[in-house]
């Protein structure tokens, strides 16, 4: 009995070591799939803009604008960013617009466009390790939050004291300028505006496993708790750390949120935890995906 003990012990240590190197190697696989930059084919292609449009419009304005090329240390000192600043004669408002997942400053043309427009100096960063920006690794916004800061003093050091500085960010970049709204930020910082962000690093990976992949609860969980535990290891913080939700509800500055009603990317659903979780003056506008 007891050698027999002693072998389905064996067995249990070896099946258990086991899924243990399967988990750990799927996590590993989600882990360059979804934070070392590269193609992503899950992120499928953008329809053609029509010639008539606003938008195209927009972003052949931003190709042929003159534009200066900023350059800035990141604020952990190990990456050179990138950036491109489009001055407004005499204003001191100025934009600082962030991208989403795998994009760049040159995606966020027609925003520039708008702002400028609009009275505004505009500022477009790459983030760290997307664009002409160095880096290892994609930090969802919880490490670039610092980097947006200090793109913030920069704008000020070249605008003066008067600046008065708005932050506007799509997807990622949304949730970037939620994650920034709760650091320490100089009183020329007036507002914030976010499109489509999401609650947390952890809850949008959780979503996108088990939108794109199919996986039930288990084994989902372990998946992402590993995924996050090699984050880290590699990035510096835990998945679940990385919570816009939580960084609201140490704003106190005015924010607008802004999202699209039928967004599977981002859920909807996700929009109205943040807004709820803001200390500041909001507004909310949810409206219908518009193909433009």
């Amino acid at each position: 009995m007891k050698r027999l003990s002693r072998r389905v012990i064996i067995r249990l240590l070896l099946v258990l070591l086991a899924v243990a190197l399967i988990f750990t190697g799927a996590g590993l696989y989600f882990f360059r799939l979804a934070v070392i930059p590269g193609k992503k084919s899950f992120l499928g292609s953008h329809t053609p803009l029509k010639r008539t449009s606003m938008v195209y419009r927009n972003r052949q304005w931003y190709r042929q604008a003159s534009k200066q090329h900023w350059l800035m240390q990141s604020a952990s000192g190990h990456y050179r960013l990138d950036a491109n600043y489009l001055p407004k004669t005499s204003s001191h408002k100025t934009a600082i617009i962030l991208h989403g997942y795998m994009g760049n400053k040159n995606t966020m043309g027609e925003y520039a466009a708008m702002f400028h427009q609009l009275g505004y100096n505009t500022l477009l960063p790459d983030a760290r390790a997307q664009g002409q920006s160095q880096g290892h690794y994609i930090g969802y916004g919880w490490p670039e939050r610092y980097d947006v800061r200090r793109w913030v003093n920069r704008v000020i050091d070249h605008n003066g004291k008067k600046s008065q500085v708005v932050i506007f960010g799509v997807s990622m970049g949304g949730a970037t300028t939620m994650m920034t709204s709760s650091l320490k930020l100089p009183q020329q910082v007036k507002a914030f505006v976010e499109d489509c962000g999401y609650t947390s690093v952890k809850d949008e990976i959780e979503h996108e496993a088990k939108q794109l992949y199919h996986l039930p609860a288990f084994p989902r969980f372990p998946l992402v708790e590993i995924l996050s535990g090699i984050n880290r290891v590699k990035v510096g913080y835990f998945m679940g750390d990385g919570s816009a939700r939580q960084s609201l509800t140490h704003n106190r500055r005015p924010m607008l949120f802004i999202h699209g009603n039928r967004d599977t990317f981002v859920p909807t659903a996700m929009v109205y935890q943040n807004y709820r979780a803001s200390k500041g003056p909001k507004a909310l506008w949810v409206d219908a995906c518009q193909v433009v």
